[in-house]
């Protein structure tokens, strides 16, 4: 990868990635700054992919505080234009496994502490992944739709950071819902004038802080080694 990447300090790394998945083999990218505190797994919402714009502009700021990033496709091409499959929230979780597996076998990357981050229907899969896996010591959802995840809700054990617009009224609402019904410790911080993709000037941004925050206030060694 290039572009802002160039500005990051010596010893950083980017590379292309293959994670095998049941019934898939699926591509991503890793990236790892010098020293990294722990490694975050994005799952992008619905209709997107590893090259999710958004994403991608908070992996590289969370790739500045210090956290490695690993950007894949939850689905192949072939079943992205499944919508059946693209709402799957079970599957996507099991591909989120997957992912988590491959990085606590790579032996480069298995010292590194797990963080979620998952967008719209990414982050209801990164909750069912959390609840079944144990694997992420923290999760981050960005304008999610942790309703999606509800039975699962109550099994999160991960410290858990719901992020909404002020102005994506009824994710807001689902989102508060699903806050009361988690049993870890959760928070919800709501962007003012935000809509539901972020758009407006400095909110992204915004999210890319609150979330390099709980990264690292919640992933072992993660506060300390700053």
């Amino acid at each position: 990868m290039s572009g802002p990447h160039e500005q990051m300090p010596s010893g950083f790394e980017s590379r292309e990635v293959v994670i095998p998945a049941p019934g898939a083999v699926l591509r991503g990218s890793v990236a790892v700054p010098a020293g990294a505190l722990g490694i975050v797994v994005f799952a992008h919402g619905s209709g997107s992919s590893r090259l999710s714009p958004r994403n991608l502009q908070v992996a590289e700021a969370l790739n500045g505080a210090g956290l490695a990033t690993l950007l894949f496709d939850l689905l192949t091409a072939e079943e992205g234009r499944d919508r059946a499959r693209v709402f799957d929230i079970p599957l996507l979780a099991r591909r989120l496994a997957a992912a988590t597996d491959w990085l606590e076998a790579a032996p480069a990357l298995s010292r590194l502490p797990i963080g979620l981050f998952g967008a719209s229907t990414g982050a209801a899969a990164a909750l069912w992944a959390a609840a079944e896996h144990k694997s992420a010591f923290a999760i981050v959802s960005r304008g999610g739709r942790p309703d999606l995840a509800l039975p699962r809700l109550a099994d999160v054990e991960a410290a858990t950071l719901l992020i909404v617009g002020g102005r994506d009224e009824i994710v807001l609402e689902l989102n508060r819902a699903a806050l009361a019904a988690l049993g870890c410790e959760a928070q919800l911080r709501v962007v003012q004038g935000a809509t539901h993709l972020f758009e407006e000037p400095g909110a992204l941004e915004e999210v890319a802080r609150l979330a390099g925050d709980w990264f690292v206030r919640h992933l072992p060694g993660a506060d300390g080694g700053r």
